[in-house]
């Protein structure tokens, strides 16, 4: 049985307490308060059956700690000598660590992780009350969980009880989310070694898989040798659903891998990556099934690339999150136009194209989001004041130092009379993970072929 010393890392442990102490830094200069987080609740998928336990990111980020049922708790109106972070988890008991593994307990969850005090978590009803009585603030996760809501009124209610005793419910319900999506939005060096290591691993799945597929391999063939490397190098689990379209199918944005056959002269659209320690990956490659371009796929493929390296350049300290968006969409219509897809006598030019939002058909998403500990990772994609754009909205947020994102570009043609016939059912997306630096952007992902010759190199060898 692993000890707790050995089940959490003393460089781990200083970094949660550190985050713990960033957010009671911040409610108290809010005037206090109380900040109560629970962790993911086990969910059953049939029969005495569960779905694999994920830990709730925003929980894990503050702790550390992965074991159902526990909450924290963090006292920012704490007095000298009062506890200003609690856990309350499980209890020890050897009769369902039998049958279930191993437990921390209070005693040594409080010890391993850092915690000021924990309790066992059959307290939790009992212990919450006393702790927001008299607080000027509650914070919790307002909203987004009717029985975290339902919890939080019956403790109101049990403090409200008292109130001819003197004692005085919170004043105010604030939502805690926000102060931690501001600090996730910036990863620090220890998110970005394990994201790099998820990364490897992911590019390592995603060669593998380019290597093991032939014309005539139905689509979760292709799957199960990204689902084997992801657990052989020893992530936990994909990221999201993986996405393994052959031919027609990779026009479908969320296509799940269902049992298509990759055909001769088909392409390959895999977008799957694992978590690994809490941290999602996300990775998208499109292929040849026969390991040679065709050459249609061959010009659009050429196409989105260059669209995502002019978006890779635009990624930068600095500028707006819109701005990798922009650069790519003028090459993926600018290719649109030289192709023929879109019609010069139709659309006009390239400011035309853009204006009219003439390359939706063919490219209907945006060209990243926020990656971390959830593939769609937290955080606003804009500032919360400054003057509204043409449409109202508010002005995109900067990229800053720390900020990670994914650049994914791509191009979906499907089979219409208004599209010349050898582009006919093409679709295409190429995606990496960049870190944004003092001097540009890190893509962690690149340790898979983007470049077509390489790819294609890459599968020969395979067949040698």
């Amino acid at each position: 049985m692993n000890s707790p010393t050995e089940l959490a890392s003393p460089i781990a442990v200083d970094i949660y307490r550190a985050r713990r102490e960033r957010v009671l830094a911040a409610l108290r200069a809010q005037g206090g308060g109380i900040a109560i987080l629970p962790i993911a609740q086990e969910v059953m998928r049939n029969r005495d059956t569960d779905y694999s336990f994920r830990h709730d990111s925003y929980f894990y980020y503050l702790t550390g700690f992965n074991e159902p049922e526990a909450t924290l708790v963090l006292n920012a109106s704490a007095k000298d000598g009062e506890p200003a972070s609690i856990l309350f988890c499980r209890e020890k008991n050897a009769e369902r660590e039998t049958w279930e593994g191993f437990r921390f307990g209070p005693d040594a969850a409080r010890e391993a992780f850092g915690f000021d005090a924990a309790f066992p978590i059959s307290a939790l009803d009992e212990e919450v009350p006393r702790m927001i009585a008299d607080k000027p603030a509650l914070y919790y996760a307002l909203g987004t969980s009717a029985e975290l809501d339902a919890k939080v009124r019956g403790w109101l209610a049990t403090v409200r009880a008292q109130s001819r005793s003197g004692v005085r419910a919170p004043a105010k319900a604030e939502h805690l989310l926000p102060i931690l999506d501001e600090m996730r939005l910036v990863k620090d060096a220890h998110e970005i070694a394990i994201m790099r290591r998820a990364a490897s691993i992911s590019a390592e799945a995603h060669r593998c898989a380019m290597r093991a597929t032939r014309s005539g391999m139905r689509e979760y063939e292709i799957e199960a040798e990204l689902l084997y490397t992801f657990r052989r190098h020893g992530a936990q689990a994909p990221a999201y659903r993986s996405i393994v379209a052959a031919g027609a199918n990779a026009c479908v944005l969320h296509y799940p891998p269902g049992n298509a056959i990759a055909r001769d002269g088909d392409l390959i659209l895999i977008d799957a990556a694992c978590e690994l320690d809490g941290y999602a990956s996300d990775i998208t490659r499109t292929f040849p099934a026969n390991g040679r371009f065709t050459p249609a796929q061959r010009e659009l493929y050429d196409i989105v690339l260059a669209a995502q390296a002019a978006a890779v350049e635009a990624t930068r300290p600095g500028v707006s999150f819109d701005a990798p968006h922009q650069a790519a969409l003028k090459v993926l219509s600018q290719g649109l136009l030289d192709t023929g897809i879109l019609d010069k006598t139709k659309f006009g030019g390239l400011d035309d194209v853009l204006a009219q939002r003439a390359y939706a058909p063919f490219y209907m998403h945006r060209t990243g989001h926020w990656i971390g500990m959830d593939v769609h990772d937290a955080g606003e994609y804009r500032e919360a004041e400054g003057p509204p754009d043409e449409q109202g909205a508010r002005p995109w947020r900067m990229l800053l130092t720390g900020m990670a994102l994914t650049v994914e570009p791509g191009l979906y043609v499907r089979a219409a009379e208004s599209v010349p016939e050898g582009y006919w059912n093409i679709g295409i997306r190429i995606e990496d993970d960049a870190i944004v630096t003092e001097a540009g952007c890190e893509l962690l992902t690149r340790e898979v072929p983007v470049a077509a010759d390489e790819i294609e190199a890459l599968m020969r060898e395979s067949n040698d």
